[in-house]
Formats: C-alpha cells, sequence, structure tokens
C-alpha cells in the first residue's frame, strides 16, 4: 500500500516516543520480535487487556520492522472526535462499523495480502487479563485470505497508569501458525472455529 513519507515519518516519531516510554520509563519487553515476517500479508493476533495495547503493540512492531505501517480495525465510535479521529486514521487506524461492514471487511481482506495487520480476535476489553474466547469471524478472515498469522501475547500492561513509572509489562509475538490442515476443509462455520480455536490456544501459551 502506497504511504507517503511524511506519513510514514510522522508514525516512526509517534511509535518511537511510545516505545521509549514503555521501555526506557517503564520495562516492556518484546521477545520473538523476530517472528515477524518481513514481508507479504501478516495477521497479528493478540490478547486485549488494556487501552495502552492499540499504540504499545505497533511501538513493538515498528521497533523491528521501522518504516513499516501497522493496519488496525477499530470501532466508528472513535473517529467521532475529528482531532483524534485524524490521529488515529494517520497511524493506521480505519472505522468499522457495529455488525457486518462489508467495505472495511474488503479493506481488511485487500491488506492481508501485503500488509502488517493487528486485530483483537476476542473482539472486547478484558482488563482482568484472563483470555476470552474468539471470534469465529477471525477464523473466516484466516481461511479466505490466508495471510502469515503471528500469535500475540501482550501481558502486564492491564495494571498501567499513565504516570507511573517503571511498570512492569511485555509483548511475546510466537512463530507463524500452520493451518494447512484446515485450510484442507470445508469453508464453513466449524471449520473456521477451529482456525480461531488454534489461534487462542497459541495466544495462551504466552501467558504461560
Amino acid at each position: 500500500m502506497k504511504v507517503s513519507f511524511i506519513r510514514r515519518l510522522w508514525v516512526m516519531i509517534a511509535s518511537g516516543t511510545i516505545y521509549l516510554y514503555a521501555a526506557l520509563l517503564n520495562h516492556f519487553r518484546i521477545v520473538g520480535a523476530d517472528n515477524i515476517p518481513t514481508s507479504g500479508g501478516v495477521l497479528l493476533l493478540s490478547n486485549h487487556i488494556s487501552a495502552y495495547d492499540t499504540v504499545l503493540l505497533p511501538a513493538a512492531i515498528q521497533h523491528e520492522h521501522p518504516w513499516q505501517m501497522v493496519w488496525a480495525p477499530a470501532k466508528e465510535e472513535l473517529f467521532r472526535n475529528p482531532i483524534l479521529g485524524a490521529i488515529f486514521r494517520s497511524w493506521g487506524a480505519f472505522p468499522v462499523k457495529r455488525g457486518r461492514d462489508v467495505r472495511a471487511g474488503k479493506t481488511l481482506g485487500d491488506m492481508l495480502q501485503t500488509e502488517k495487520v493487528m486485530l483483537f480476535p476476542e473482539g472486547t476489553r478484558n482488563k482482568d487479563a484472563k483470555l476470552g474466547p474468539g471470534n469465529r469471524g477471525v477464523g473466516k478472515l484466516i481461511y479466505d485470505h490466508r495471510p502469515a498469522v503471528v500469535p500475540t501475547t501482550l501481558t502486564g500492561i492491564n495494571r498501567w497508569k499513565v504516570l507511573k513509572l517503571g511498570q512492569q509489562g511485555g509483548v511475546r509475538f510466537g512463530a507463524p501458525l500452520d493451518f494447512s490442515d484446515l485450510f484442507e476443509l470445508e469453508n464453513n462455520k466449524q471449520t473456521h472455529i477451529l482456525i480461531v480455536e488454534r489461534v487462542m490456544a497459541a495466544i495462551a501459551e504466552g501467558l504461560e
């Protein structure tokens, strides 16, 4: 996807600032970043434990892969404020309507051919850090577009406070998952469930 140098520079400055806050003023550890493919469509699927997730996860990815954009679907309510909406869009977020959003789904599918996309398969934030079930739609997304899927686990940051320093937390990027056996099955609800269950099991391994 064509992105201007100015926009990429802005994203790197913002991402670098967030990383410095997380890694130097606090103790945010990144494990397994070499598991993220350098090119091609990549879907990074993570648990969702804090509002920090949406900025710390891209910062961790871009620390390992500078100048690459990380795209993310986000609920359309976040874009109602024109200033905040413009900032979110500049960082790679794009709005998704509740329910079935055909246009956003097509955008997401197109991106997964060549871009890095992050997604929270639980669909909602769990502040207690307990892993909930994954959304079946994520399984269908993987079946239909077949990107490299990197299971990602965030820990600790659900307890972070903005003005507190020295806080512990981290992210673990697992090895890309193999779905070749499931891709041989029919394109139906049960197959999609099996795919997302494999994803959630891999995310859960990072919590052990």
